[in-house]
């Protein structure tokens, strides 16, 4: 048993009886949770995800002196600091400048046909007159729901679309080795929906492309939404010859043994820098301009196209909305509980209490009842997709466990610190 107690918002091991425990990833070795919402300081604020090294190089959330996140303090800048009215007149400006007159493309909005897609479309066409391109790289697996989605915004919202599915046998292989060697089962579907919208818009000849909102909503260094627009070093990095990459933790010139050749990734590589310069290709963030409200767009798509949520609430959080397109996402959220101690809920409760949706209390309360709840409904899919079975899925994540957030009591796994 170790002994833990709260000092100043942090919890401090007793390393008496067990000694030093192991600490993964980079991570503190002292669990904080933030004073206003419920994220803990594990949380990866910024990754580098396949460039450079078998692990991603992440940094984690910061906390001021007063134990407040970084997405708490942007979330009241927010709130008390920005003229949202100034900056949707700058966004009107922006759509005056590129506005086509015969409704031919004039931006290009990348997404699933998820509730934050959805309302990015709908209010450049609706209320500033543009008209997008949207483009899409498709999940993993398909659920009902997000097809039936990914329909109505189409059909019912007036958009044409580019989807592109990746190699099956590729895409399939990438995650499996992902999740075998990084617990990230993500991780080619991050790389690919981050790099296809811009190389759409060098195909395209669209230079004008909207992102949702920035991660430093969310975490990240909050300087990194300090402007409209993302550098676009974010979305090119070839070039650098001497650099290796990395993709499932596997070099990419070790691929071959794994069945996959060089040209089978060009899908998931990243444009070419020069070509983007010279196409003038600017990406921007809506949540700049708009305030970024996920609530809000969930109902302003429920609104306009018939937007579904989920029947029941989501394994692993109490909300039926968010993230429900891919069979897979819920071990996406379910493989981050295990590295960092964070799970769906602790991501929904956070957003929704800085959004004032519901308070500190409620989401403490919400974080112990569903946070470390194991997701079923896709399981059997998701371990037919692995081609893997359920004793070694586990045997894998429990080898990704860290130490000093983990301990074994009576055969189960128990968080050392939880949000109180």
């Amino acid at each position: 048993m170790v002994a833990t107690v709260e000092i100043d918002g942090r919890m401090h091991v007793d390393h008496a009886e067990d000694g030093p425990l192991e600490i993964k990833y980079g991570l503190p070795a002292e669990v904080a949770f933030c004073k206003k919402c419920v994220i803990s300081n594990q949380r990866p604020s910024s990754s580098v995800e396949f460039e450079h090294s078998k692990e991603s190089k992440k940094v984690t959330i910061q906390f001021d002196e007063d134990g407040v996140c970084d997405a708490c303090r942007y979330a009241e800048h927010k709130d008390r600091d920005v003229d949202w009215e100034a900056r949707r007149r700058h966004l009107g400006e922006l759509c005056d400048k590129y506005r086509s007159r015969n409704g031919s493309y004039d931006c290009l909005v990348p997404g699933s046909g998820g509730k934050d897609s959805v309302y990015a479309a709908l209010v450049l066409k609706n209320e500033f007159d543009m008209h997008p391109l949207t483009v899409t790289w498709a999940p993993h697996l398909y659920t009902d729901v997000g097809w039936r989605n990914m329909q109505a915004w189409l059909h019912r919202g007036g958009f044409d679309n580019y989807l592109f599915t990746p190699d099956g046998q590729v895409h399939r292989k990438l995650t499996q080795l992902a999740f075998r060697n990084l617990l990230h089962p993500f991780q080619p579907f991050i790389l690919g929906q981050k790099n296809y919208a811009p190389k759409m818009a060098l195909k395209t000849g669209i230079p004008l492309v909207f992102y949702g909102e920035n991660e430093a909503e969310y975490g990240n260094p909050v300087k990194e939404n300090a402007s409209a627009t993302r550098d676009l070093s974010y979305f090119a990095r070839r070039g650098q010859a001497n650099v290796q990459m990395y993709f499932g933790g596997v070099p990419m010139d070790e691929l071959p043994s794994h069945g996959i050749l060089p040209g089978q990734l060009e899908p998931y590589m990243p444009a070419d820098a020069e070509a983007l310069a010279a196409a003038s290709v600017e990406v921007h963030y809506l949540g700049y301009y708009l305030k970024w409200t996920p609530q809000e767009n969930y109902y302003y798509a429920a609104e306009h196209i018939g937007f579904e949520a989920n029947e029941d609430r989501t394994e692993g959080t109490y909300s039926k909305y968010n993230s429900i397109d891919d069979k897979t996402d819920p071990y996406h959220y379910w493989t981050t509980l295990v590295k960092f101690g964070i799970g769906r809920t602790t991501y929904d409760a956070s957003q929704e209490i800085r959004n004032h949706h519901i308070t500190r209390e409620e989401g403490v309360a919400l974080v112990n009842r569903y946070d470390q709840e194991f997701p079923r409904k896709y399981f059997t899919d998701f371990l037919d997709y692995l081609d893997m079975g359920e004793a070694e899925f586990f045997e894998i994540a429990d080898a990704f466990r860290s130490p000093h957030l983990w301990r074994k009591v009576d055969g189960e796994w128990r968080l050392r610190y939880q949000v109180i």
